[in-house]
Protein backbone atom coordinates (compact mmCIF):
# COMPACT_ATOMS: atom_id res chain seq x y z
CA UNK A 1 0.00 0.00 0.00
CA UNK A 2 1.08 3.59 -0.55
CA UNK A 3 -1.32 5.20 1.93
CA UNK A 4 -0.42 5.90 5.56
CA UNK A 5 -2.56 3.88 8.00
CA UNK A 6 -4.29 5.90 10.69
CA UNK A 7 -2.59 3.88 13.43
CA UNK A 8 0.72 5.44 12.38
CA UNK A 9 -0.22 8.84 13.73
CA UNK A 10 2.69 10.36 15.68
CA UNK A 11 2.16 11.56 19.24
CA UNK A 12 3.69 14.97 18.64
CA UNK A 13 4.14 17.29 15.66
CA UNK A 14 5.92 20.64 15.33
CA UNK A 15 3.88 23.65 14.26
CA UNK A 16 5.18 27.22 14.00
CA UNK A 17 7.97 26.63 16.51
CA UNK A 18 6.06 24.61 19.10
CA UNK A 19 5.73 20.90 19.83
CA UNK A 20 2.03 20.08 20.01
CA UNK A 21 -0.02 16.87 20.34
CA UNK A 22 -1.30 15.41 17.07
CA UNK A 23 -4.93 16.33 17.77
CA UNK A 24 -4.02 19.96 18.46
CA UNK A 25 -1.99 20.50 15.26
CA UNK A 26 -4.84 22.31 13.51
CA UNK A 27 -5.23 25.11 10.98
CA UNK A 28 -8.24 27.26 10.08
CA UNK A 29 -10.58 26.33 7.24
CA UNK A 30 -9.67 29.64 5.56
CA UNK A 31 -5.95 28.83 5.38
CA UNK A 32 -4.86 30.28 2.05
CA UNK A 33 -2.79 27.31 0.89
CA UNK A 34 -5.78 24.97 1.27
CA UNK A 35 -7.79 27.13 -1.15
CA UNK A 36 -5.16 28.08 -3.72
CA UNK A 37 -2.37 25.49 -3.41
CA UNK A 38 0.63 27.78 -2.90
CA UNK A 39 2.75 25.97 -0.36
CA UNK A 40 5.96 23.94 -0.56
CA UNK A 41 7.03 20.71 1.05
CA UNK A 42 9.68 18.03 1.20
CA UNK A 43 9.78 14.27 1.60
CA UNK A 44 12.73 12.93 3.60
CA UNK A 45 13.48 9.56 5.17
CA UNK A 46 15.16 8.61 8.41
CA UNK A 47 16.59 5.08 8.53
CA UNK A 48 17.53 2.77 11.38
CA UNK A 49 21.27 2.11 11.42
CA UNK A 50 23.69 0.40 13.80
CA UNK A 51 24.67 3.89 14.96
CA UNK A 52 21.06 4.96 15.58
CA UNK A 53 18.47 6.76 13.44
CA UNK A 54 19.97 8.64 10.51
CA UNK A 55 18.33 11.19 8.19
CA UNK A 56 19.37 10.76 4.56
CA UNK A 57 20.77 13.83 2.79
CA UNK A 58 18.96 16.23 5.09
CA UNK A 59 20.84 19.42 4.02
CA UNK A 60 20.08 18.77 0.36
CA UNK A 61 16.38 18.37 1.13
CA UNK A 62 16.31 21.56 3.18
CA UNK A 63 18.08 23.41 0.36
CA UNK A 64 15.43 22.21 -2.09
CA UNK A 65 12.72 23.31 0.35
CA UNK A 66 14.29 26.77 0.44
CA UNK A 67 14.58 26.86 -3.34
CA UNK A 68 10.95 25.78 -3.75
CA UNK A 69 9.88 28.65 -1.51
CA UNK A 70 12.04 31.07 -3.45
CA UNK A 71 10.42 29.95 -6.69
CA UNK A 72 6.90 30.70 -5.42
CA UNK A 73 7.93 33.87 -3.62
CA UNK A 74 8.34 33.24 0.10
CA UNK A 75 10.77 31.78 2.61
CA UNK A 76 10.33 29.67 5.72
CA UNK A 77 10.49 31.84 8.86
CA UNK A 78 12.85 29.39 10.59
CA UNK A 79 16.48 28.73 9.71
CA UNK A 80 17.88 25.34 8.74
CA UNK A 81 19.46 24.73 12.14
CA UNK A 82 16.09 25.20 13.81
CA UNK A 83 14.32 22.88 11.36
CA UNK A 84 17.05 20.27 11.74
CA UNK A 85 16.94 20.43 15.52
CA UNK A 86 13.13 20.30 15.60
CA UNK A 87 13.05 17.29 13.27
CA UNK A 88 15.53 15.35 15.38
CA UNK A 89 13.61 16.15 18.53
CA UNK A 90 10.40 14.96 16.86
CA UNK A 91 12.02 11.64 15.99
CA UNK A 92 13.18 11.21 19.58
CA UNK A 93 9.89 12.35 21.16
CA UNK A 94 7.92 9.94 18.96
CA UNK A 95 10.32 7.06 19.74
CA UNK A 96 11.02 6.33 16.09
CA UNK A 97 13.97 4.47 14.63
CA UNK A 98 12.77 4.86 11.05
CA UNK A 99 10.31 7.38 9.68
CA UNK A 100 9.19 9.58 6.84
CA UNK A 101 9.68 13.31 7.43
CA UNK A 102 7.30 15.89 5.99
CA UNK A 103 8.21 19.59 6.27
CA UNK A 104 5.44 21.87 4.98
CA UNK A 105 5.67 25.63 4.48
CA UNK A 106 2.27 27.17 3.87
CA UNK A 107 0.35 30.44 3.76
CA UNK A 108 -1.89 31.35 6.70
CA UNK A 109 -5.37 32.82 7.02
CA UNK A 110 -5.06 36.54 7.77
CA UNK A 111 -6.51 37.47 4.38
CA UNK A 112 -8.30 35.71 1.55
CA UNK A 113 -7.77 35.77 -2.20
CA UNK A 114 -5.31 34.80 -4.90
CA UNK A 115 -3.05 37.64 -3.75
CA UNK A 116 -1.60 36.10 -0.59
CA UNK A 117 0.79 38.94 0.25
CA UNK A 118 0.54 40.01 3.87
CA UNK A 119 -0.45 36.56 5.12
CA UNK A 120 1.77 34.82 7.68
CA UNK A 121 4.07 32.08 6.37
CA UNK A 122 3.70 29.03 8.57
CA UNK A 123 5.74 25.85 9.00
CA UNK A 124 4.81 22.32 10.07
CA UNK A 125 7.03 19.28 10.62
CA UNK A 126 5.58 15.79 10.89
CA UNK A 127 7.40 12.46 11.27
CA UNK A 128 5.68 9.09 11.00
CA UNK A 129 6.42 5.44 10.14
CA UNK A 130 6.02 4.70 6.44
CA UNK A 131 7.11 1.50 4.79
CA UNK A 132 7.77 0.81 1.13
CA UNK A 133 5.69 3.32 -0.84
CA UNK A 134 4.85 0.86 -3.62
CA UNK A 135 4.87 -2.19 -1.36
CA UNK A 136 7.49 -4.67 -0.17
CA UNK A 137 6.61 -6.98 -3.04
CA UNK A 138 7.14 -4.07 -5.42
CA UNK A 139 10.63 -3.46 -3.98
CA UNK A 140 11.47 -7.13 -4.51
CA UNK A 141 9.64 -8.12 -7.68
CA UNK A 142 8.71 -4.86 -9.38
CA UNK A 143 5.49 -2.97 -10.03
CA UNK A 144 3.02 -2.62 -12.89
CA UNK A 145 2.55 0.85 -14.35
CA UNK A 146 0.65 2.54 -17.14
CA UNK A 147 1.39 5.62 -19.21
CA UNK A 148 -1.17 8.17 -18.11
CA UNK A 149 -3.32 10.36 -20.30
CA UNK A 150 -2.55 13.18 -17.86
CA UNK A 151 0.45 15.25 -18.94
CA UNK A 152 3.27 16.49 -16.72
CA UNK A 153 3.42 20.25 -16.13
CA UNK A 154 5.24 22.29 -18.77
CA UNK A 155 8.00 24.70 -17.69
CA UNK A 156 6.01 27.70 -18.99
CA UNK A 157 2.81 26.59 -17.26
CA UNK A 158 4.02 25.80 -13.76
CA UNK A 159 7.18 25.67 -11.67
CA UNK A 160 8.44 22.15 -12.37
CA UNK A 161 11.61 22.37 -10.26
CA UNK A 162 9.75 23.17 -7.04
CA UNK A 163 7.77 20.83 -4.78
CA UNK A 164 4.65 23.00 -4.77
CA UNK A 165 1.52 21.72 -3.03
CA UNK A 166 -0.85 22.54 -5.90
CA UNK A 167 1.36 20.86 -8.51
CA UNK A 168 0.43 17.48 -7.09
CA UNK A 169 -3.21 17.61 -8.15
CA UNK A 170 -1.80 16.65 -11.55
CA UNK A 171 0.04 13.71 -9.96
CA UNK A 172 -3.01 12.59 -8.01
CA UNK A 173 -5.19 12.49 -11.11
CA UNK A 174 -2.65 10.29 -12.89
CA UNK A 175 -2.06 8.06 -9.87
CA UNK A 176 -5.74 7.48 -9.09
CA UNK A 177 -6.50 6.72 -12.73
CA UNK A 178 -3.74 4.09 -12.78
CA UNK A 179 -4.75 2.50 -9.47
CA UNK A 180 -8.41 2.27 -10.51
CA UNK A 181 -7.25 0.46 -13.65
CA UNK A 182 -5.38 -2.11 -11.56
CA UNK A 183 -1.86 -0.71 -11.79
CA UNK A 184 0.48 0.32 -8.99
CA UNK A 185 1.60 3.61 -10.47
CA UNK A 186 1.39 5.97 -13.43
CA UNK A 187 4.00 7.21 -15.86
CA UNK A 188 3.60 10.77 -17.07
CA UNK A 189 4.66 12.31 -20.36
CA UNK A 190 5.69 15.86 -21.18
CA UNK A 191 3.74 18.02 -23.63
CA UNK A 192 5.80 16.57 -26.52
CA UNK A 193 4.81 13.00 -25.65
CA UNK A 194 8.11 11.87 -24.10
CA UNK A 195 7.79 9.86 -20.88
CA UNK A 196 9.49 11.81 -18.10
CA UNK A 197 8.58 10.50 -14.62
CA UNK A 198 6.03 8.83 -12.38
CA UNK A 199 3.40 10.62 -10.35
CA UNK A 200 6.01 11.22 -7.67
CA UNK A 201 9.16 9.43 -8.83
CA UNK A 202 12.00 9.77 -11.31
CA UNK A 203 12.59 6.97 -13.80
CA UNK A 204 15.56 5.08 -15.24
CA UNK A 205 15.80 2.44 -17.94
CA UNK A 206 18.66 0.10 -18.75
CA UNK A 207 19.71 -0.33 -22.39
CA UNK A 208 22.61 -2.61 -23.32
CA UNK A 209 24.15 -2.22 -19.87
CA UNK A 210 23.81 1.58 -19.77
CA UNK A 211 21.50 3.75 -17.66
CA UNK A 212 19.23 6.25 -19.37
CA UNK A 213 17.12 8.82 -17.55
CA UNK A 214 15.10 11.80 -18.82
CA UNK A 215 17.01 15.11 -18.89
CA UNK A 216 16.22 18.18 -16.81
CA UNK A 217 13.22 20.02 -18.16
CA UNK A 218 9.78 19.23 -16.85
CA UNK A 219 11.09 16.68 -14.30
CA UNK A 220 11.73 17.33 -10.62
CA UNK A 221 15.49 16.90 -10.08
CA UNK A 222 15.28 14.19 -7.45
CA UNK A 223 17.83 13.80 -4.68
CA UNK A 224 17.47 10.01 -4.87
CA UNK A 225 17.92 10.30 -8.64
CA UNK A 226 21.18 12.14 -8.10
CA UNK A 227 22.29 9.56 -5.53
CA UNK A 228 21.65 6.65 -7.89
CA UNK A 229 23.58 8.40 -10.66
CA UNK A 230 26.55 8.82 -8.31
CA UNK A 231 26.39 5.17 -7.23
CA UNK A 232 26.07 4.02 -10.85
CA UNK A 233 29.23 5.90 -11.79
CA UNK A 234 31.04 4.25 -8.91
CA UNK A 235 29.95 0.91 -10.34
CA UNK A 236 31.44 1.86 -13.70
CA UNK A 237 28.08 2.23 -15.42
CA UNK A 238 27.60 4.73 -18.21
CA UNK A 239 24.72 7.17 -17.74
CA UNK A 240 22.96 9.15 -20.43
CA UNK A 241 20.25 11.76 -20.04
CA UNK A 242 17.95 11.34 -23.01
CA UNK A 243 14.29 11.68 -23.92
CA UNK A 244 12.29 8.48 -23.65
CA UNK A 245 9.52 7.48 -26.02
CA UNK A 246 6.93 4.91 -25.02
CA UNK A 247 8.20 2.31 -27.48
CA UNK A 248 11.75 2.78 -26.20
CA UNK A 249 10.53 2.03 -22.68
CA UNK A 250 8.64 -1.05 -23.85
CA UNK A 251 11.86 -2.54 -25.25
CA UNK A 252 14.13 -1.59 -22.32
CA UNK A 253 16.14 -4.33 -20.62
CA UNK A 254 15.26 -3.01 -17.17
CA UNK A 255 13.39 -0.10 -15.64
CA UNK A 256 13.01 1.34 -12.15
CA UNK A 257 11.66 4.25 -10.13
CA UNK A 258 13.68 6.38 -7.72
CA UNK A 259 12.44 8.74 -5.04
CA UNK A 260 12.44 9.34 -1.30
CA UNK A 261 9.12 7.52 -0.93
CA UNK A 262 9.66 4.90 -3.66
CA UNK A 263 13.40 4.48 -2.86
CA UNK A 264 14.55 2.15 -5.68
CA UNK A 265 11.55 0.21 -7.01
CA UNK A 266 11.81 -2.03 -10.09
CA UNK A 267 9.21 -1.72 -12.85
CA UNK A 268 8.25 -5.09 -14.26
CA UNK A 269 5.48 -4.07 -16.64
CA UNK A 270 4.36 -0.99 -18.60
CA UNK A 271 1.01 -0.92 -20.38
CA UNK A 272 0.71 -4.72 -20.04
CA UNK A 273 4.11 -5.22 -21.67
CA UNK A 274 6.84 -7.01 -19.70
CA UNK A 275 10.01 -5.02 -19.20
CA UNK A 276 13.02 -7.27 -19.77
CA UNK A 277 12.40 -10.55 -17.97
CA UNK A 278 9.41 -9.14 -16.12
CA UNK A 279 11.09 -8.48 -12.77
CA UNK A 280 14.01 -6.74 -11.12
CA UNK A 281 17.02 -6.93 -13.43
CA UNK A 282 20.66 -7.37 -12.37
CA UNK A 283 21.64 -3.70 -12.65
CA UNK A 284 18.52 -2.61 -10.80
CA UNK A 285 19.27 -5.11 -8.02
CA UNK A 286 22.88 -3.96 -7.77
CA UNK A 287 21.95 -0.28 -7.49
CA UNK A 288 19.09 -1.07 -5.11
CA UNK A 289 21.48 -2.95 -2.81
CA UNK A 290 24.01 -0.11 -2.94
CA UNK A 291 21.26 2.35 -2.06
CA UNK A 292 19.90 0.41 0.92
CA UNK A 293 23.39 -0.33 2.21
CA UNK A 294 24.07 3.39 2.03
CA UNK A 295 20.93 4.71 3.74
CA UNK A 296 21.11 2.05 6.47
CA UNK A 297 24.70 2.93 7.32
CA UNK A 298 26.27 -0.27 6.02
CA UNK A 299 28.33 1.56 3.37
CA UNK A 300 30.96 3.71 5.05
CA UNK A 301 31.89 5.35 1.76
CA UNK A 302 29.11 7.92 2.02
CA UNK A 303 28.50 8.39 5.72
CA UNK A 304 28.56 12.14 5.08
CA UNK A 305 25.10 11.74 3.55
CA UNK A 306 23.70 10.52 6.88
CA UNK A 307 22.70 12.93 9.64
CA UNK A 308 22.57 10.89 12.83
CA UNK A 309 19.88 11.64 15.41
CA UNK A 310 21.29 11.87 18.94
CA UNK A 311 19.94 13.33 22.14
CA UNK A 312 23.16 15.15 22.98
CA UNK A 313 23.61 18.58 21.46
CA UNK A 314 19.93 19.24 20.78
CA UNK A 315 18.68 22.70 21.64
CA UNK A 316 15.18 24.03 22.20
CA UNK A 317 13.55 24.28 18.76
CA UNK A 318 11.05 27.03 19.51
CA UNK A 319 9.97 30.24 17.91
CA UNK A 320 12.98 32.05 19.41
CA UNK A 321 15.05 30.71 16.51
CA UNK A 322 13.18 32.38 13.70
CA UNK A 323 15.22 33.67 10.81
CA UNK A 324 15.43 37.41 10.10
CA UNK A 325 12.86 36.97 7.28
CA UNK A 326 10.15 36.84 9.99
CA UNK A 327 6.87 35.02 9.70
CA UNK A 328 4.99 37.51 7.55
CA UNK A 329 5.52 38.02 3.85
CA UNK A 330 5.05 41.50 2.47
CA UNK A 331 6.73 41.26 -0.90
Amino acid sequence: MDNTPVDNKPKVVWLDGEFVPWAQAQIHVMTNTMHYGTGVFEGIRCYATAQGPAIFRFPEHLKRLRNSGKVVGFSAPFDDDTLTDATKQLIIRNNLEECYIRPLVFIGDDSFGVNWLGNPIRVALVVFPWGAYLGEDGIKNGVRVKVSSFTRHHVNINMTKAKVVGNYVNSQLAKLDAVKDGYHEALMSDVDGYVVEGSGENIFIVEDGHLVTPPPGSILPGITRSTIMDLAREEGLKIREDRLTRDRIYTADEMFFTGTAAEVTPIREVDRREIGEGGAGPITKKLQKRYFDLVKGRDEKHLEWLDFVTVSGLTSATSTSRSPSAARSCS
